[in-house]
Formats: C-alpha cells, sequence, structure tokens
C-alpha cells in the first residue's frame, strides 16, 4: 500500500458567479496528509487570489491551472480562507 493512499484529498471549485468556493467548507481527519486543490473557472474576478492567515499561505489562481495546497491536520480547528478582497469566504475543518 502507497503512502499517497493515504492522503486526504478534497477539491473546491472556484467560481464568482456561483457566489465563490463550492464546498464552502471541507472537513479532514486529525492526523492524516491532507491536501486543498482548488480548481479555477473561467469567471474568477476577485477570486484570482486565495488567502489564509490561519494557514499561513497566499495563491494566485488563473484559469488555466489548478492550484494544491497542504493542509497541517496535527491539531483540531477551523481555519479560514477568502479571495484577495475578502468578499468570499471559505473553511477547513479539521477534526
Amino acid at each position: 500500500m502507497s503512502i499517497f493512499s493515504k492522503n486526504q484529498t478534497k477539491k473546491v471549485v472556484v467560481n464568482a458567479d456561483n457566489h465563490g468556493y463550492k464546498p464552502e467548507v471541507v472537513t479532514f481527519k486529525v492526523g492524516k496528509p491532507a491536501q486543498l486543490k482548488f480548481i479555477p473557472s473561467d469567471n474568477m474576478g476577485c477570486m484570482n487570489e486565495i488567502v489564509s492567515q490561519d494557514l499561513n499561505f497566499d495563491k494566485k489562481l488563473n484559469a488555466n491551472d489548478e492550484v494544491t495546497i497542504n493542509i497541517p491536520t496535527d491539531k483540531p480547528g477551523t481555519y479560514a480562507y477568502a479571495c484577495g478582497m475578502d468578499m468570499f469566504h471559505g473553511k477547513v475543518v479539521v477534526k
């Protein structure tokens, strides 16, 4: 069994026309490696940037490339992220 099979990977579609991030809340199990994949769409608007002070990232998106972010799961908690203008929000829950 590969160690990669134990990874938790969740996808979030990013689209300003559909009111932001779908799903808005993503849940991971504590203690297991996790990744969040942001899937861009044609209409990004201010959502071409994803920022999280809680998770310490600031990433640019373009309509052609997915962005993968490693999520720390060493302790339970709720972590927020938002677009660059703080208009659209999402959450990562580790439990």
